[in-house]
């Protein structure tokens, strides 16, 4: 089992992550991966001091030069030992010490599941309590691959995410030349097999971290034009992953489609877009879109806590 944690100017979050890690009791073994991508804070020196205590547990992972989120990512997958691997970035932290047992359990039990993951807390940056959280379902079960897809990277929290690492040794290219990285993972995982849902809160997702990709991409100077490159970049892995699968969710990334073109035409400023496919979309839709769009655009700080934790996961994605 190994656990994969990228992390990158986190000095104040990177020990609740860790000692998270370390908190897991479990019937086996498990080793921590934690991917250093040259920080100007101490987070490194952090990481060091827990290596030197943990020798046998803990790996640092890291370069001379900053590799990106992505790279960070996929370097850790390649080091990794374990059947299965469990993600959990830096700023973000485990709540229950049972999390990695339940799920690893759990897909032994069910050699056809291919990715699970479960509910998550939203915490305000730095430790406030908001009392909301991810949870797509009132129940474990079965997540159909067509609610991941249209429910976009927020859909699951990454710290919620544990796949066996085989299926990622050799991913498809649409993963490897996508603009993010949780989103055509969680769509590529649960097309593999299915995807399982516990019902339990076993992690934190904090949020508004200072620094975070998430604030740079919320900056009122260029939030517009981030938010064309989200859609954008949306847009083409969406095709991409679509051409993979045969067009077998075609229905549901078309509707997802007709949402994010009309949305690219009214950032563009655009009169053209009754005539697109996003024209097909209904009158009062259409209305909340453009209502949305300049909140988000003039008012960025209201739109953080008016739509809350999916579109700032998706934007935090997309820096990767």
């Amino acid at each position: 089992m190994s656990i994969n944690c990228i992390t990158f100017n986190q000095e104040h979050y990177i020990v609740d992550a860790i000692e998270s890690f370390l908190m897991q009791k479990t019937n086996f073994i498990y080793e921590i991966l934690i991917g250093e991508d040259c920080s100007t804070d101490s987070t490194k020196e952090i990481v060091e001091k827990y290596v030197i205590k943990f020798p046998k547990k803990i790996r640092l992972i890291t370069s001379e030069t900053n590799v990106g989120g992505r790279q960070n990512s996929i370097r850790l997958q390649r080091e990794s030992k374990g059947k299965y691997i469990a993600l959990c970035e830096g700023d973000d932290y485990w709540i229950d010490p049972y999390k990695l047992q339940k799920q690893v359990d759990y897909m032994e039990a069910n050699p056809e599941c291919t990715l699970c993951f479960h509910a998550s807390e939203i915490i305000q940056a730095p430790n406030k309590r908001t009392g909301r959280f991810v949870k797509p379902y009132n129940m474990s079960k079965v997540s159909p691959t067509e609610d991941i897809i249209v429910g976009g990277g927020g859909f699951c929290d990454t710290a919620t995410l544990l796949y066996p690492k085989i299926l990622m040794e050799n991913p498809p290219d649409f993963y490897l030349n996508a603009p993010v990285g949780d989103y055509p993972m969680q769509m590529f995982l649960a097309s593999q097999g299915y995807a399982y849902y516990i019902d339990e809160c076993m992690s934190a997702y904090r949020r508004d971290v200072e620094g975070s990709w998430s604030s740079r991409m919320n900056e009122v100077a260029t939030i517009k034009e981030n938010s064309i490159k989200v859609n954008e970049g949306i847009l083409h892995l969406l095709d991409e992953f679509n051409k993979y699968t045969n067009e077998e969710y075609n229905n549901e990334i078309e509707k997802i489609k007709r949402k994010l073109v009309f949305e690219l035409h009214v950032l563009k400023g655009r009169k053209s877009y009754e005539k697109t496919l996003a024209g097909e979309l209904d009158w009062s839709f259409k209305m909340k879109i453009r209502t949305k769009i300049l909140i988000k655009c003039h008012f960025p700080n209201h739109y953080k806590k008016i739509v809350g934790f999916k579109d700032t996961k998706i934007i935090k994605m997309l820096m990767v």
